[in-house]
């Protein structure tokens, strides 16, 4: 099944809109080039070929594939991880590039257009494709399809409003679904949009969400153990502002200032989601008058920090495991749509998030309904809550209490997972 025209014209319509955007997204001319070089065709060396191939669009769905990623890597086996934005490529890097060198190989996928796709696949040679999550390309699952590599959709999620805009294009939607060898489906309501779609129910199961079995690194822990000593932090009150849009941080923190003022040992850590954000978020804490440092400098927390912007990438592990409270962004900006709470929660923080948090309901709202998570309704809210907790042991104790049985509960996906993607190996 080939894709529509109106589709293949439209992808050579907006090519030069996207070059644009890359341009305008990237201060450094080499991280420019580097996307438009492998997203429009000039591909790096393959260093494998007979890869099992993930393809993770950014931060999350990388965090999720990790430990499989992480299993497949202790096998022996080449890996070979695909990004659509420059936050997942670095995090994939981050995990991998160093400890497998020969093994691993992370590069951006290319655009959808059916020659730049048939020119990858051919190269790298992948023996499966997983897509994590969501990220369906027509071009892309078509020529996997026509080249007789199993394609799996793991970890699969799919909102009611994603589902209605799936239901638009059914030219587009239905021929994916039936290239697609199995869908995995995190939970019944993702199983039945999907069937809803065309996907039939033999081609399916529901496994869970591979994101609860989730384990802070080690390294991050050690790591935030020695920060401590070094920059001398035992006595300090730290909240993290995690994963913030615009603007999230400027209102949070203009909530949270007489505080910062008033309890020189508060501290608060920001970390936006987005690096091309890093300079303009500085820019909005100086504008507060707080004494702020920052990460990409090199520069440490000193006893009268009151603002600490994390502008690295790779390091959200780390920060958390500083904080005693956290607050997981993208959920009061507009539209928002949420990150995941579960980093802080395997770290037993105590974690806040906005109201906006359509895009992990199906996590969300667990522990929401017992209590683990604290859902405010705007920044004035969510500084209170940061602020109460740390006043309140009591409480801390219990919303973790509460948060650890459900994250238990709901573990073992990544097992069920691994026994899937085997199955079609063995069969090759």
């Amino acid at each position: 099944m080939t894709t529509p025209l109106w589709y293949n014209s439209l992808l050579t319509l907006i090519k030069p809109l996207y070059r644009l955007r890359v341009k305008q997204r990237f201060g450094h001319l080499d991280d420019y080039q580097q996307e438009v070089d492998e997203r429009f065709g000039n591909f790096q060396p393959v260093k494998n070929k007979n890869t099992i191939w993930f393809h993770a669009v950014s931060v999350g769905e990388t965090n999720a594939a990790q430990p499989l990623i992480e299993h497949y890597l202790k096998l022996g086996q080449a890996v070979l991880v695909t990004n659509t934005t420059r936050t997942g490529q670095a995090r994939a890097k981050s995990l991998f590039a160093e400890k497998y060198p020969t093994l691993f190989q992370a590069v951006y996928l290319p655009i959808d257009q059916k020659h730049l796709i048939e020119k990858f696949v051919v190269l790298n040679q992948p023996r499966i494709l997983l897509l994590m999550e969501t990220e369906l390309w027509p071009n892309l699952l078509s020529i996997v399809h026509q080249h007789h590599i199993p394609q799996l959709l793991l970890n699969a999620r799919l909102s009611e409003k994603s589902a209605k805009g799936y239901g638009k294009f059914q030219r587009l939607t239905f021929p994916m679904l039936q290239q697609l060898d199995w869908i995995a489906a995190q939970d019944q309501a993702t199983f039945d949009r999907f069937h809803h779609l065309g996907k039939s129910q033999s081609e399916m199961s529901v496994v869970g969400n591979v994101k609860f079995d989730i384990t802070a690194p080690k390294h991050f822990i050690q790591q935030a153990s020695q920060l401590r000593q070094e920059w001398q932090l035992q006595q300090r009150k730290i909240m993290v502002l995690a994963s913030t849009h615009a603007a999230e941080e400027q209102q949070i923190l203009a909530a949270l200032t007489s505080a910062l003022f008033k309890d020189k040992d508060l501290l608060c850590i920001v970390v936006p989601r987005h690096p091309e954000r890093f300079d303009a978020v500085f820019t909005e804490i100086e504008k507060l008058g707080l004494k702020a440092h920052r990460r990409s400098l090199g520069q440490t927390i000193e006893p009268d920090t009151q603002v600490y912007l994390a502008d690295s990438m790779g390091e959200l592990w780390l920060w958390y495991a500083l904080a005693q409270v956290a607050y997981v962004g993208g959920s009061l900006n507009e539209p928002g749509g949420g990150h995941n709470i579960l980093e802080p929660i395997a770290l037993n923080v105590p974690t806040i998030l906005g109201k906006n948090y359509f895009n992990f309901q199906h996590i969300i709202d667990e522990f929401v309904e017992h209590d683990a998570v604290k859902v405010v309704q705007n920044t004035d809210e969510a500084a209170q809550i940061l602020l109460d907790l740390f006043d309140n042991q009591a409480q801390r104790d219990q919303m973790n209490q509460q948060a650890q049985q459900i994250l238990q509960a709901n573990q073992g996906a990544l097992a069920q997972h691994i026994a899937l993607i085997d199955r079609y190996l063995v069969a090759q």
